[in-house]
Formats: structure tokens, C-alpha cells, sequence
């Protein structure tokens, strides 16, 4: 029976999590939940799942849950809150698998401490890896932690791993759909809306994740990830643009042979993988997976250009670099992006605010979780300067280097 902590568990990782539990009571057993600031969300699953422990966002949200839980007769639950509450749920001693689901680096300093007490981490939270991933990455060899890939194409690729040693791999291929825009014309680009960045031809994503999909920094965040989930440089993690997305990822070999990863694109597939490994469970009768072969017919793969999607250059240059170079270009991004959403910058804006904060950002690699949050801050200050000194002036912005 593996007791699982979910951070995140009102999200659609978290909720898809449960579903897994829903479907195999008798593996995995529901400890402990972090359960961000959806209050009507966190009092269900406190009804359904009777955790030991729930965090919440703010002491003021947990005071509201624990009086909801107290009226409808609910007892034997700890309501804790904020960073120091997330901490709590993830280290809780009869917990053995912590699902990382929270999105950003609010979720940060909980992984870091899982890790840490040496828990089995399920890895759904990109920021995790991208800001400090140095840090994780050491901290799970000394502590003899496996970390598990959530995301698909992660997923796909420690899936192809087991088809040979780390040291006979040449290469690996992330799949990326290559968004709204993989054949809008680059003299367009300039004038793309939110509304149109918005509209992703597959998925139904967070706005963050839909416009980071678009400028293709989800790739490149995707990128850093597996550089280290997988120890490689830069140059072995490969991206290929693939419309159907039906391959999740690709591992070639030294000798020639490529194995592909394919499947159903449903997030419960990921989820039960991680948290079953190293063994694969037998799902009919439990849940529908399977996988149309029908949907084959067509495979289109073709190499992402790096002049019309900056975003993906920008991101392989941080990852050569490592360090603060890889932290300001995640906190950058968000800065960007929500400037994008709301008007003040143009669709280009996005990666040319990304490149002035890496050209003013100092490389360094920060030795502690603090450091990283403190070097994450500066970048973002320094990311709504470099757009404030353009804000009045959107045309300047839009053509300025």
C-alpha cells in the first residue's frame, strides 16, 4: 500500500490522481492533501478522503475550512496553511509518495523538503526542475530518492529508458505540437491577440501553459526538465514538431534503434505509471486506456524553427548555462506572459522581455532553496522593469531588441 501526499490536489493533476485512487483502494491510500485556495473543492475531498492532514493557502481560508468541516461533523483532520503547511503535508512520516502538482514555485520549497525527508517523488511541477533543479537533482542522489515523471512527455521517455543503460542512449526526442502558430507566416507573428494565442489546436490547458505552448517556452522548459530527470546536455534532448501528438516522446540508442512511447492522451496513464513503478498494473476493468491504432494512419514530425519560436533558442541557451540563467527565464516568462494576456505587450514582447532579463541576469548557481526563491524575485522585478520602460510606447516595445 503506498500512502500518498498530493500537493495540488484540487488542480487537474491532483484530481486525476484521485481518480487513480478511486480506481485501485486497495494500492494507494490518500495521507495527506496541500490544497491551494478552492475552499469548496478542498471541503469534498476532506469529505470524500478523510486525509490526516490538508493544507490550504492562507491562515484565513483554513479557518473558514476547519468551521466548514466542524458544522458538517467532519473531525480528525489537521487544517494547516501557506509554505510551512505544504511542508507538513509532504513530510509527514507515514508518507512514502508525494505527488508534486502545485503549479510554480509555490510548490518549490515542499518538493525540496520531501525530497529531503526521502520521499518518492511523482513530478508533475515543471518550475520543480527548471528554477532549481541542481538542487532537487542533488538532493535526491543523497537521499536516494526516485523521482518520477508526471509529464507525458517525461513520462514517455523514462518508459523508453527501459529499453536499454543510461549510457546507450545517443539522443532523446520530446514531441511538441508546435501550437496555434506552427504555420502562421513570421511577419504575422507581431500582431497575434491573446484570443488567437489562446485557441491551442489540441489541449485544453491554463492560460500560463496555453500561451507558453504558443511561443513554444513549454518545449524549452520541457528541455531543462530532461537535461536533468536524465543527466544529458542540451545537445542530446532534441524537440520535433509532431501535429498529432499521439508519440508522447522518442529514445534513439546508440546502435540505430529509436523506441517511441505511445498511448492514449489521458494524464492518468503518467500518474499510474509513476506511482506503480517499477511494476505496470493491469487497468481493464478498472479504468479505459486503451489506445486506438487507428489514430496512426498519419505521423507528421518535422524540426521546430528556432527564428520564428525564440522562446525554444532562449530556453537551450539557459540550459547550457544552468543556474540563475534558467530561474530568470521561467520567472521571466510568467512576468511576460501575464503582460501579454493583459494588452501591454505584443506577442513578441513575450521573448524579447525573456532575453533582456537573461542579459542582465548575473550567472551564478544558488546553494540553497532560499537563493533560488531570491534569485526567482529579482528576475521578476527585473522583468516588469524592462516592460515598464516600454509601456507607453507598445510599437517602440514591439521592434526594440
Amino acid at each position: 500500500m503506498k500512502k500518498l501526499a498530493i500537493l495540488g490536489s484540487t488542480g487537474s493533476i491532483g484530481n486525476s490522481t484521485l481518480s487513480i485512487c478511486e480506481s485501485f483502494p486497495d494500492r494507494y491510500q490518500v495521507v495527506s492533501l496541500a490544497a491551494g485556495s478552492n475552499i469548496a473543492a478542498a471541503f469534498a475531498q476532506c469529505q470524500r478522503w478523510r486525509p490526516k492532514v490538508i493544507s490550504i493557502a492562507t491562515e484565513q481560508l483554513a479557518a473558514e475550512l476547519s468551521s466548514r468541516l466542524f458544522d458538517a461533523g467532519i473531525t480528525g483532520i489537521e487544517v494547516v496553511s501557506g509554505t510551512a503547511g505544504s511542508i507538513h503535508v509532504a513530510t509527514l512520516p507515514e508518507v512514502n509518495f508525494v505527488v508534486s502538482a502545485i503549479v510554480g514555485v509555490a510548490g518549490l520549497e515542499a518538493t525540496y523538503a520531501a525530497v529531503c525527508a526521502g520521499k518518492t517523488i511523482g513530478l508533475a511541477n515543471k518550475e520543480c526542475l527548471v528554477a532549481a533543479g541542481e538542487l532537487i537533482i542533488a538532493a535526491a542522489k543523497k537521499h536516494n530518492v526516485a523521482l518520477l515523471p508526471i509529464d507525458s512527455e517525461h513520462n514517455a521517455v523514462h518508459q523508453a529508458m527501459r529499453g536499454g543503460t543510461p549510457a546507450e542512449v545517443k539522443q532523446i526526442w520530446l514531441t511538441a505540437s508546435g501550437g496555434p502558430f506552427r504555420n502562421t507566416p513570421a511577419a504575422d507573428f507581431e500582431s497575434i491577440t491573446p484570443a488567437q494565442a489562446l485557441k491551442h489546436p489540441t489541449w485544453v490547458m491554463g492560460q500560463r501553459i496555453t500561451i507558453d505552448s504558443a511561443t513554444m517556452m513549454n518545449k524549452g522548459f520541457e528541455v531543462i526538465e530532461a537535461c536533468r530527470l536524465f543527466d544529458l546536455p542540451p545537445a542530446q534532448v532534441r524537440v520535433t514538431i509532431h501535429p498529432q501528438s499521439t508519440v508522447h516522446s522518442l529514445v534513439e540508442f546508440v546502435d540505430g534503434s529509436i523506441l517511441a512511447q505511445i498511448s492514449v492522451t489521458d494524464m492518468r496513464l503518467p500518474i499510474l505509471y509513476a506511482l506503480a513503478y517499477p511494476e505496470r498494473v493491469p487497468v481493464e476493468g478498472k479504468i479505459d486506456l486503451t489506445f486506438d491504432l487507428a489514430t496512426l494512419s498519419q505521423l507528421d514530425f518535422a524540426p521546430p524553427d528556432l527564428d520564428r519560436f525564440p522562446c525554444l533558442r532562449l530556453a537551450y541557451e539557459a540550459a547550457a548555462t544552468g543556474g540563475t540563467a534558467c530561474i530568470a527565464l521561467n520567472a521571466a516568462d510568467e512576468i511576460a506572459v501575464a503582460s501579454f494576456l493583459a494588452g501591454n505587450i505584443p506577442f513578441l514582447g513575450i521573448p524579447r522581455t525573456i532575453e533582456k532579463v537573461l542579459e542582465l541576469t548575473q550567472t551564478r548557481h544558488p546553494a540553497s532553496i532560499q537563493e533560488v526563491l531570491e534569485a526567482d524575485a529579482h528576475a521578476r522585478e527585473c522583468a516588469q522593469s524592462v516592460i515598464a520602460n516600454h509601456i507607453g510606447s507598445p510599437v517602440q516595445f514591439a521592434k526594440s531588441k
